[in-house]
């Protein structure tokens, strides 16, 4: 289950946290009523990664007081924001196709594997990550047509599978593959869209984990592709007309070959595509050729009667809707809403009524209905109002509606009927995250993933009639679950706000102050964080590491009011609430600097970077990932500038003062001891593009005055995280987890 500006959010802002700490889990499939789903957060891992051959060093070598830092490119830019001159020595970093920046890549890798392969328990984590993700994974089955539809992983695969089954006894088919697609597991199912009668699959590949999208159609009862193809998409879904002779995306126009993984992206296009057609033909729907920042959604009512046109600008959870009667082909797009002051979900009509999951009035969420007759404010009728628990989404089943709500950052689903009435809420196994509850508007059947920070994700059939659970599908990992707990505690933030955080470790653990820890966030764009299970996490916790994860402002935990409290001037907030985690998390004898280590990725890098130069005396070790670390000039490359609605922009003066002081590039402070520090990026991240990294990197390094490394790890043919091979994946792991082993003094 997710809203429609929630799967923007999500596509816009990142892989998210520890999904940071590598998650093994099969894609999350989120089916729309409509017709349509989408993969996020794909199934991914690492090749035998090291194209950099590199000698194992010396035993009797100190690792720490001999490391000798390759020589970075420099330059004398100097940059005046509003009067403030600014240098950016490593500004020639910002090329990744230079002979200079692919020398240094090289030899930054050749220092940081030779630190890796010298670690000796290196090794025995590895073999304990791939012993454990081999094990099956499951998506949550959705229906079209008289088809079900699912993922499988077998376990080590680099990507799920895709299969159909025309019951669920049916021995499954498969669909498609992606792992026949490249030799090393770098093409990646990066979406898909089946049509109404379950004929047609559409489906999206990324290459090398970029963002751009080649979208194509394949028969599903022959299994063979069309002619169609279709390119340069970015940020989109397809959406299929009821007749299934064509759907609905958005695109942008064709870049730079050369620069295209830089270059930025505006003025998105939505089009209509006819099946057995060249791209070239393609009908244009909608674009605005005065609004560059402008994306499009395009969305077709489960009853085919509506294209919804949601319109959404950057990261800003506020968009505009659209429609267009698709049964008039004269029928002009009619503008609903009108101002970006609110987000509206569409979630379903009962002919000329839309209803809309909003937070117009109501920042953690409520249920709206709108005659598109008579659509004024005034004439808004409330059906589900504001809880004190967030209103993350809502889908129709049975002819009703069943609301997903997070309690403090732990999902609650209720079920209500179509007057907004109260009827039950599930009973769900534990404390943890749900996903699905997808399905059509006469269905009585749904299904439902459940998943907790000890309990792998396992599948649950769903009766809308009976209100009765059973499970369809568990997986088997190679621990006991028992073994371990989790607990959430509220720990209080610098200005007296009060921060939930989970932690989770093996039970019989002494609260000695020993324990290696490691604390992790990520605190912004609306991205609620919710307990989730994670192979790399587990392995951390057997070898005696205590897994903690707040959740901090920033996030939508709350709603929108959470959410504001941590962006723009207020993102100070969220620095504070993670260093807050950390010294509570001291102070109540769980671990000590010493053994302190914090990890985060995308916004969460950014957290990091942030965190350790603002305090450097609190954490022995940081893990940032495909961090946005330079916050004045983020918003020049690829969707960077959307990110303005979340950070403010540089071009803006007063937030060119707030970005300045926390911007990690520009507040490192030369002859400063910092942790121990393992920056990973990947060449091809089009998202937070690599330059963020390396600059920081190549900063660090200089201004560092420790005998603690500072270290980068750069993936090749890899991107910002989603569609990463399964053979990665355990790579990166087992080399973070090898870092934190040596930095940390553990025993393993």
């Amino acid at each position: 289950m997710i809203t429609r500006a929630r799967f923007l959010f999500t596509l816009l802002a990142t892989i998210i946290i520890c999904r940071c700490l590598l998650t093994p889990s099969i894609p999350v499939v989120k089916t729309y009523s409509h017709g349509y789903s989408s993969i996020q957060n794909g199934m991914t891992e690492e090749q035998p990664l090291h194209s950099v051959k590199v000698p194992f060093l010396p035993q009797t070598m100190s690792y720490q007081k001999n490391l000798s830092y390759p020589t970075s490119p420099k330059n004398d830019q100097v940059d005046n924001y509003h009067g403030t001159l600014v240098t950016d020595p490593y500004r020639p970093l910002e090329n990744p196709d230079s002979v200079e920046t692919k020398s240094w890549i090289e030899a930054q890798n050749k220092v940081t594997f030779g630190y890796l392969q010298e670690i000796a328990a290196r090794e025995k984590i590895k073999q304990r990550l791939t012993k454990l993700w081999d094990y099956e994974k499951y998506s949550v089955p959705f229906k079209e047509g008289n088809r079900y539809f699912y993922f499988k992983n077998n376990g080590l695969q680099n990507q799920s599978v895709l299969y159909t089954l025309k019951t669920l006894n049916d021995e499954p088919t498969v669909l498609l593959d992606p792992n026949t697609l490249s030799e090393d597991g770098t093409v990646a199912l990066s979406g898909t869209a089946i049509s109404e009668d379950g004929h047609f699959l559409a489906y999206g590949l990324s290459t090398a984990g970029s963002d751009w999208q080649e979208w194509k159609v394949r028969d599903i009862e022959t299994g063979k592709d069309l002619k169609d193809h279709l390119k340069w998409i970015k940020f989109s879904r397809a959406s299929w007309t009821n007749d299934s002779k064509g759907f609905f995306y958005s695109r942008y126009d064709e870049p730079n070959e050369k620069t295209k993984l830089e270059d930025v992206n505006y003025y998105q296009k939505l089009y209509y595509h006819k099946l057995g057609t060249p791209q070239s033909e393609d009908l244009l729907i909608y674009n605005r050729p005065n609004q560059k920042e402008w994306g499009f959604d395009g969305d077709v009512t489960e009853d085919g009667r509506y294209l919804i046109i949601s319109v959404w600008k950057g990261t800003d959870p506020r968009n505009l809707i659209l429609y267009k009667d698709l049964t008039n082909p004269k029928a002009e797009v009619v503008e609903l809403i009108q101002e970006f002051e609110s987000s509206f979900n569409f979630i379903d009509h009962d002919g000329s009524i839309f209803y809309f999951r909003t937070d117009s009035d109501a920042p953690r969420g409520r249920l709206i209905a709108i005659d598109t007759q008579n659509p004024a404010p005034e004439n808004w009728r409330e059906i589900i109002p504001q809880a004190k628990e967030t209103l993350e989404g809502l889908s129709t089943i049975n002819n009703q509606f069943v609301a997903d709500y997070l309690q403090d950052a732990h999902s609650q689903i209720k079920i209500f009927d179509f007057n907004g009435k109260f009827l039950r809420e599930i009973k769900l196994p534990g404390l943890g995250s749900v996903g699905g509850f997808n399905g059509k508007r006469n269905n009585t059947e749904t299904f439902y993933n459940f998943t907790s920070y000890n309990t792998p994700g396992t599948i649950y059939r769903y009766d809308m009639v009976s209100g009765k659970s059973t499970v369809f599908r568990q997986p088997k990992v190679a621990f006991k679950a028992e073994d371990y707990e989790t607990k959430q505690v509220f720990y209080t933030s610098k200005d007296g706000t009060k921060v939930p955080m989970f932690i989770t470790y093996k039970k019989g653990m002494k609260l000695d102050g020993n324990n290696p820890t490691l604390l992790s966030g990520y605190g912004g764009f609306n991205i609620s964080i919710t307990p989730n299970f994670s192979v790399g996490s587990l392995v951390w916790m057997e070898m005696g590491g205590v897994h903690a994860v707040a959740n901090l402002r920033g996030g939508g935990e709350y709603g929108e009011e959470w959410h504001q409290a941590g962006m723009k001037s207020n993102k100070q907030n969220v620095f504070d609430d993670f260093i807050a985690a950390a010294e509570w998390l001291i102070g109540n004898g769980y671990t000590k600097s010493a053994k302190l280590a914090i990890a985060g990725g995308s916004n969460g890098g950014l957290l990091v970077g942030a965190c350790i130069i603002q305090r450097p005396d609190l954490f022995a070790a940081a893990l940032p990932s495909v961090g946005v670390m330079d916050m004045l000039r983020f918003h020049k490359f690829t969707i960077g500038w959307a990110w303005t609605s979340e950070y403010g922009s540089p071009d803006n003066q007063q937030d060119f003062k707030t970005l300045y002081t926390y911007s990690p590039l520009h507040n490192l402070k030369p002859g400063t001891a910092y942790p121990a520090t393992m920056i990973t990026t990947a060449d091809h991240d089009d998202r937070v593009v690599p330059a963020h990294s390396f600059k920081f990197a190549a900063a660090l390094q200089a201004a560092h005055n420790g005998d603690a490394p500072v270290l980068i790890r750069i993936e090749t043919k890899a991107g910002h995280g989603a569609g990463k091979p399964t053979t990665k994946m355990i790579e990166e792991t087992a080399d973070k987890w090898a870092f934190l082993v040596r930095t940390l003094d553990m025993k393993v």
